[in-house]
């Protein structure tokens, strides 16, 4: 069975087919879809969205996109929330946090210290509770690794990671598991399907990111989890191993890095 360890199945793209969309993942054998909130907005709707559906889990935590309009208030009412939703079998860490340094404005001044600001007290949430996370860095891993060195959570999933093997090894050796999405399809990304086939297999986990980084084959249409077990196909063909080989190893990876996921209410 393949596990989406990372999926906005609650975005807008899909809001009008998100719970057709989860049954059908669960008939294509996808077992387990992790939800992230990205905001203070969305923290009810992906755990509305995941109790709806055995399959599906969540994680709530703040963007670092969505930091320009977040407040102190969002953080308390997030820790709240944190506090309650670790009794929930279907909560299973904090995410989507970290850096993105991909405009300009972001990566210098108010804005850049607002989103380190925001990703530091939601590690030490993490590591206070003892929570995974699901980490965001855009053209910014040095800077995501540095404060996960300072504030050591119990790991977690380098979501869409596109970095070097060097840093692929840093967040391997602080117990997180390294996500390859659709973009791993498309042959001009050779840097990244090197370091698909190079990483020991016990560090890879697999995901979508709907509605965003679609495969090769959806010329940029929506991206759905029912892409998955293709996107896994191609990824064991890179790997020169079965299919079925590459789903149960990335869920094993995704059991160990976010054991919360063994609660939900599956059979497989």
């Amino acid at each position: 069975m393949w596990t989406d360890t990372h999926c906005h199945l609650n975005a807008l793209e899909l809001a009008d087919d998100c719970d057709a969309i989860a049954r059908r993942a669960a008939d294509l054998r996808i077992s387990r879809i992790v939800i992230p909130a990205i905001d203070r907005a969305g923290f009810s709707s992906v755990r509305q969205l995941a109790h709806r559906h055995p399959n599906c889990a969540y994680a709530l935590g703040i963007h670092p996109s969505c930091v320009v309009d977040a407040s102190e208030d969002d953080l308390k009412i997030m820790r709240t929330l944190l506090e309650v939703s670790v009794a929930d079998p279907q909560f299973v860490g904090i995410g989507e946090i970290g850096l993105d340094f991909y405009k300009p404005e972001r990566r210098e001044g108010s804005l850049r210290e607002k989103q380190e600001y925001f990703y530091v007290e939601q590690l030490k949430m993490a590591r206070e509770m003892g929570l995974p996370v699901l980490l965001h860095s855009l053209r910014a891993v040095d800077m995501v690794l540095k404060h996960l060195r300072r504030i050591r959570t119990p790991g977690g999933v380098a979501h869409a990671f596109n970095g070097s093997i060097q840093q692929a090894q840093a967040f391997i050796e602080l117990g997180f598991a390294l996500s390859f999405t659709g973009n791993v399809t498309y042959e001009r990304a050779q840097n990244l399907r090197r370091l698909a086939i190079e990483l020991p297999l016990d560090a890879i986990v697999i995901e979508t990111d709907a509605p965003d980084l679609p495969p090769a084959w959806l010329d940029n249409a929506f991206n759905t989890p029912e892409e998955l077990p293709r996107i896994g196909a191609e990824l064991a063909a890179l790997r020169d191993m079965t299919s079925e080989a590459l789903a149960v190893a990335t869920t094993e990876n995704a059991l160990r890095v976010m054991p919360r996921l063994f609660n939900l209410p599956i059979k497989t």
